[in-house]
């Protein structure tokens, strides 16, 4: 089986499937550890997948990014909001074994499109375009998500082997509104009633909303790509028994 880690539900949705289990964090960090740490026993893989903010400026939404290298993994510490622009600490993931190693070329061969470099998590949305620029000068990551560091983590204490692959929604030049900081419910869900009172308070945000919600689409789209990657994953794991 592949445990998936993501954070809304619909990313669930779009990555489940047969022998693949996904994980809806909703932005809560002990919540989504706590679902990963239980269901981890039945997994041969530990994937953070789902859609992220670009740190590197060439990548554009839609774009996809494959993380599956070893030792170190960057991430935050699970310890709550680090300060703007703080460099993550290191999050230890396993040393690559046989298994791991095919797996990783399996995902690369099947995302060819995929950038491929460091993705890095942290506990909360990494929102404005200064934000994203400390990230990336501290640290040289493609993306970061809410996710990445807490799945590395569970896949370093159960021994599994383990990638994050990501979307990109957001570009490292944009900066999230503020009704897209608050649409996102712990169940991964989406709080519309939350995003449609900060648009009441701040209508003048709607135009930065919609092409916020453009670029999500872009990267939804792109999440289509990460599922058929991930069930020719599953198929060579059933094979190897």
């Amino acid at each position: 089986m592949i445990l998936v880690a993501c954070g809304l539900l619909r990313e669930a949705r779009l990555l489940g499937g047969a022998g693949i289990v996904a994980v809806p964090g909703g932005g809560d960090a002990a919540r989504l550890e706590a679902a990963l740490d239980a269901a981890a026993g039945g997994a041969r893989l530990i994937v953070s997948a789902g859609i992220a903010g670009a740190l590197d400026p060439a990548l554009k939404a839609g774009d996809i990014v494959l993380h599956v290298e070893p030792l170190p993994f960057r991430g935050g510490d699970g310890g709550g909001a680090a300060p703007a622009g703080a460099a993550p600490v290191a999050t230890p993931h396993p040393c690559p074994s046989p298994e791991g190693e095919g797996l990783s070329r399996a995902l690369a061969a099947a995302l060819p499109e995929a950038r491929h470099g460091a993705i890095i998590g942290q506990d909360r949305i990494a929102a404005t375009a200064a934000e994203k620029a400390a990230l990336y000068a501290a640290t040289g990551a493609l993306a970061v998500d809410m996710e990445s560091h807490i799945a590395a983590r569970v896949a370093a204490r159960h021994g599994l082997a383990f990638a994050a692959i990501r979307a990109i929604s957001d570009t490292a030049a944009h900066t999230l509104p503020p009704a897209a900081l608050v649409g996102m419910k712990p169940d991964g869900s989406m709080a519309l009633g939350r995003v449609l009172a900060s648009l009441a308070r701040r209508p003048a945000q709607l135009p930065a909303l919609i092409a916020t919600g453009r670029s999500a689409e872009a990267a939804f789209g792109a999440l289509g790509r990460v599922h058929h990657a991930l069930v020719g994953v599953g198929v060579r794991l059933a094979d190897l028994g």
